[in-house]
């Protein structure tokens, strides 16, 4: 009875520590909890406010570390990143997140907000298709391509090439791309440059199916056209006229060996002193580089004499002066233009008209008065940004309708007959 007794008072004695423990213990817990709770929500905020930094590793993975630039306070960069968070969190299928993917997708929205076509950026894959056609030789259907408005055009078939065989002109609006090999069927809404070429071109010998309209008919025009590859010349040079008296120099292509045949071929006409004349033919041109366009304009004006301006933000106006005399500055000269002639094209030939008054013959030029410069970015990225306009001497923007030729004169594409070269040859005779 008395072991009975002492065993109760013993069970009395501990059952007030017990519940003490249980109560210690939950008030632990719930002042741990509130401290994750609490180091998450400004962590988070901390994050959110702050923003993120995306490196690079040397294999081209993705590291992010949050950072607000102190130039972009006033911008909800959080909103961002809750997304980002929510995604990450709630999305389905993790692995369809991809860090990196998720990185450059958001760049590309960013970048085409602008609304400009010829401003966009390019992951690794799609930025080694840049530039190929000012390098000399490449596999493809031999068009050069931009926009017309928001609308992807061809700014001109290749001379022989197959896309010129197949019938694609000057000014056709690309409205599909389909490809069975490579997978592709799809409208060109919205479409890059670059995501253009990287359809477009393919193996030597298959084929890609280009949906194109065409001013002044109703029905879409369906070009089944076969890769091949495609060499292309910066410039020709041939003597016509009676007695061979007339220089034509085809300027093809503004590329990098541009300017040294462009020297052989004015030593050449030098050297024959019975020629009077000489037609500029950039029809079908696409441009290429501002300085290439200079340095042929001074061959034809006065040291001093403005070839082109340049017009940036925050920058001063850039006047491009002949700096050198003009070995063809004393001759009689026509330019034939068309819709293919744009850029660099358009340079020229807007110069010669403005400071030397030769007559411009064919069709409306293209119509591109931009200038963009390609820029290497992080993990092989590419960027490529308008960062001015140019005008011609007389300070107009091509931008605004194109050149307007002189003689306007239509080729008959179902003939050999070349009007508009006839036209020049006329006005030099």
């Amino acid at each position: 009875m008395q072991e009975n007794v002492i065993a109760q008072t013993e069970i009395r004695v501990r059952t007030p520590k017990r519940k003490f423990g249980k109560y210690l213990l939950k008030v632990t817990k719930i002042i741990f909890s509130l401290l994750i709770i609490i180091s998450v929500f400004f962590g988070g905020y901390y994050l959110g406010v702050n923003g993120y930094e995306t490196k690079y590793d040397d294999s081209g993975n993705v590291t992010i570390d949050r950072q607000n630039p102190e130039s972009r306070e006033d911008l909800d960069f959080g909103l961002f990143w809750r997304v980002w968070d929510t995604l990450d969190a709630r999305y389905f299928d993790s692995e369809m997140l991809d860090p990196r993917k998720m990185v450059y997708g958001a760049i590309k929205g960013m970048v085409a907000s602008i609304g400009d076509p010829y401003t966009a950026f390019f992951p690794p894959k799609e930025n080694k298709v840049v530039q190929e056609d000012l390098q000399g030789e490449f596999g493809g259907v031999g068009i050069q391509i931009g926009f017309k408005g928001s609308q992807l055009a061809v700014v001109a078939p290749i001379e022989d090439s197959p896309a010129h065989k197949a019938g694609i002109e000057a000014g056709d609006y690309i409205m599909g791309i389909r490809d069975e090999k490579k997978g592709i069927d799809r409208n060109t809404v919205g479409i890059t440059i670059q995501e253009a070429v990287q359809d477009i071109r393919g193996e030597i010998g298959t084929s890609v199916t280009l949906t194109l309209l065409r001013e002044g008919t109703d029905d879409p025009i369906i070009a089944d056209v076969v890769r091949d590859t495609i060499d292309v010349p910066s410039l020709s040079l041939e003597f016509i006229g009676e007695g061979e008296n007339i220089a034509h120099i085809r300027v093809i292509k503004f590329s990098q060996e541009l300017v040294e045949e462009w020297d052989d071929a004015v030593v050449e006409i030098l050297s024959k002193p019975d020629v009077e004349g000489i037609i500029v033919d950039v029809r079908n041109n696409p441009g290429g580089y501002l300085e290439h366009a200079v340095e042929l304009a001074s061959d034809f004006l006065e040291t001093g004499e403005t070839a082109v301006i340049e017009e940036s933000a925050g920058k001063a106006r850039k006047d491009y002066k002949v700096e050198r005399i003009g070995r063809l500055r004393d001759r009689d000269v026509v330019v034939l233009i068309n819709g293919g002639s744009a850029s660099a094209s358009e340079i020229l030939a807007g110069a010669l008209r403005d400071m030397k008054e030769y007559p411009l013959v064919g069709k409306t030029s293209f119509g591109k008065g931009t200038i963009q410069e390609s820029q290497q970015v992080n993990g092989g990225a590419g960027l490529h940004i308008t960062i001015a306009r140019w005008l011609t001497p007389s300070e107009f923007w091509v931008n605004e309708g194109g050149l307007v030729p002189d003689y306007e004169v239509d080729n008959d594409p179902n003939t050999f007959e070349d009007k508009q070269l006839e036209k020049a040859v006329e006005l030099l005779s």
